[in-house]
């Protein structure tokens, strides 16, 4: 069964405005969700970018993590049987993180995740997670999460942290290598679905 990836744009740490599609987290997210729809289209993959509510984590994040279960739920019921793969940047990274444990999801593919302490531990043994993260990241740690996916490591998840060297949060610098990675590594878990 082909994988469906679902793609998370950031936010901000607290906001209850509500999430517009002509926000920058979002238009920023835009170009990320039609080269993974492009590049997969041989292979059947289902591509849908996720939109917020509202803009913040606030606190627990509940909302954001909402929206995007009510995104799981209507991709299973269109696609039965098929996995999951959570595609985030910044705080979409986070909520990627903290939807990781449900049984369908294959794996995350986080760039620049909004990772401040534990995230490693909320991935399952044998998970797959891709990590891209600008060495020159002030928004968000590019340190925090290699932490994270050292962590994530040794607790048996199939682990990797890349660099880009001299990017910051908004990966502006060397932006054919992000969009080029992202494909490479959600199509990668997205191929390890089992076929029916």
């Amino acid at each position: 069964m082909t994988a469906t990836v679902l793609v998370l744009p950031g936010g901000k740490p607290n906001s209850l405005q509500r999430a517009r599609s002509w926000h920058l987290s979002s238009v920023r997210m835009r170009p990320f969700t039609s080269a993974i729809r492009e590049a997969g289209a041989d292979s059947g993959i289902h591509v849908v970018q996720v939109q917020y509510q509202v803009r913040g984590w606030n606190r627990g994040g509940s909302s954001a993590i909402t929206d995007v279960r009510r995104v799981m739920a209507d991709a299973r019921r269109e696609r039965p049987g098929a996995p999951i793969v959570l595609v985030g940047h910044s705080m979409g990274g986070r909520v990627a993180a903290h939807l990781a444990a449900e049984p369908d999801v294959l794996g995350v593919v986080a760039l620049a995740p909004w990772w401040p302490g534990g995230e490693g531990y909320l991935f399952r043994s044998a998970q797959h997670l891709a990590v891209l993260h600008g060495t020159a990241d002030r928004w968000t740690s590019p340190d925090a999460s290699r932490r994270e996916v050292i962590a994530a490591s040794r607790r048996g998840v199939r682990a990797s942290w890349t660099p880009v060297e001299n990017a910051g949060h908004f990966m502006l610098r060397h932006p054919a290598r992000w969009h080029a990675w992202v494909c490479e590594e959600a199509l990668r878990i997205a191929s390890l679905a089992p076929s029916q």
